[in-house]
């Protein structure tokens, strides 16, 4: 019976618990390691000759991870943008963003 090792850290002052297991469960445990990443919502670590190699991630938890960068991204820029005075009117910054919109639509056409 293979044993998997669960790593309780604390973060930001809540444990949280890792999910390592080795590469072969990714191969003959698919369905289980699927599963478990949607129900539990968070990644199970992929090891190889017992070091860390890949987190496997849900997809839906993915796209909200790298929506939220994102957004994190466009916030440090906006930040910088104002302490840097590249500032604007509300207008201009609505008819900046129509226009690029529109542009982005007529590219897909």
């Amino acid at each position: 019976m293979i044993e998997y090792r669960y790593i309780l850290i604390v973060k930001r002052g809540a444990i949280v618990e890792l999910n390592i297991r080795p590469s072969a469960d990714l191969r003959n445990k698919y369905n289980e390691i699927s599963k478990q990443c949607k129900e539990t919502r968070e990644a199970v670590i992929i090891t190889v000759n017992g070091r860390g190699d890949t987190a496997v991630l849900g997809l839906q938890d993915y796209r909200q991870m790298k929506a939220e960068l994102e957004l994190l991204r466009t916030l440090a820029e906006a930040e910088d943008d104002v302490q840097n005075g590249r500032i604007g009117s509300m207008q201009e910054s609505l008819d900046n963003l129509r226009e690029s919109l529109l542009n982005r639509k007529n590219e897909n056409v």
